[in-house]
């Protein structure tokens, strides 16, 4: 087992506040549905990866989608750069461990990939998983600072570049994971459920996705 922790930072699937880019084609309720077949996804492919501990930070309740063995913390910040930041410090202030923080957008994350990430901080200072969109779907931190991320512009197509640049000025040995397909838009919704198949999420998809333009 890896002296490290996982956190997944999530809201929690209600609709009209979660996926709304997926709004139209699919309904907030369709939307919410499949955000939390992505959160399901994502929770228990860290629930099975060999890690001291495994939080999650919320914005909302946590319901019966929450697998077993988690910490819930609750968000704080205004921005995302604010969430982030506040998400790798309580966590690593809750328990004095490196972070491996993910979002709940990559439903086609396996045990594998996170044990690989874990396993590359313990040797390196930091961890970088870059998404498609031009963000990241994962950052790995061995002693968090805030620093590293307040300020970086969020949700934009060079979230990500900036980020790592940021990381690297800091002179931080950064290892690279292979890139990933963020869940925002309906066409990256079937991308990744045609990638992962046998995923709560593909299941999800084929139960609202009937009709939908790809």
């Amino acid at each position: 087992m890896s002296a490290a922790q996982i956190v997944v930072i999530a809201k929690e699937p209600v609709a009209g506040r979660v996926k709304t880019r997926l709004t139209p084609p699919f309904t907030p309720a369709q939307a919410a549905h499949l955000a939390s077949a992505a959160l399901r996804d994502t929770l228990h492919a860290v629930a099975a990866t060999r890690v001291h501990r495994r939080v999650l930070a919320l914005e909302g309740l946590p319901g019966t989608w929450l697998p077993d063995g988690f910490t819930v913390i609750p968000q704080r910040g205004d921005g995302l750069d604010q969430r982030l930041a506040a998400a790798f410090h309580d966590a690593h202030r809750l328990y004095r461990l490196p972070v491996v923080l993910i979002g709940m957008d990559t439903p086609q994350v396996t045990p594998d990939l996170l044990d690989t990430a874990v396993t590359l901080l313990a040797t390196h200072d930091a961890v970088y998983g870059p998404a498609s969109d031009g963000g990241f779907w994962l950052l790995g931190l061995r002693h968090p600072d805030p620093s590293l991320l307040l300020g970086v512009a969020m949700s934009r197509p060079t979230t990500g570049t900036t980020q790592l640049r940021r990381l690297r000025e800091t002179g931080l040995d950064v290892a690279r994971m292979p890139e990933l397909d963020d869940v925002d838009t309906a066409a990256d919704a079937f991308r990744v459920a045609a990638r992962a198949p046998g995923s709560r999420f593909a299941e999800a998809l084929a139960a609202v996705g009937a009709g939908v333009s790809r």
